[in-house]
């Protein structure tokens, strides 16, 4: 496995940011839960960052649990739009510089509002992408609340 920085790993250094990287195989297609399992972690603190486009055309970013699913009108509540939707997998490398499953809260190629959600506050720290598939970040959650310009809000079911 490669172990050299992603983008999000090179923002987190210049902020000074604690972290700690785990990586796994990234020749499996695993399920977040599976991630979770793979490197031993309970699924409630692995997070997973999902893109979406607003009624507006505007794009958001939401860091939730493996293990939940987006509520979308909650979502959509939490940055003042009417609604919202998932965007295309195809469209996520062209709009966040990151793949489908490899895709960081931190150091997208534009900045979009970013919300994680509240089960977050439950635990010290929290793991999410670290910009590319393999690779784990874990870092407490005010960390990656500063490093992505994050708000917390309810935003699951």
């Amino acid at each position: 496995m490669r172990e050299d920085k992603t983008n999000a790993m090179r923002i987190l250094d210049a902020h000074g940011v604690a972290y700690t990287c785990r990586f796994y195989d990234d020749n499996l297609a695993l399920s977040g839960v599976e991630v979770a399992r793979t490197l031993g972690q309970d699924p409630d603190r692995v997070f997973k960052t999902l893109v979406t486009v607003g009624k507006s055309g505007e794009h958001y970013v939401f860091v939730i649990p493996v293990v939940f699913e987006l509520d979308l009108k909650k979502a959509a509540s939490a940055v003042g739009e009417k609604s919202v939707a998932m965007v295309k997998s195809k469209e996520l490398l062209p709009l966040t510089g990151y793949v489908h499953g490899g895709c960081s809260p931190i150091g997208m190629k534009k900045r979009f509002v970013t919300v994680i959600d509240e089960t977050a506050t439950l635990f010290d720290s929290i793991m999410c992408s670290g910009g590319r598939i393999g690779c784990q970040l874990e870092l407490s959650v005010d960390d990656l609340r500063r490093a992505a310009d994050a708000r917390i809000a309810d935003v699951t079911v």
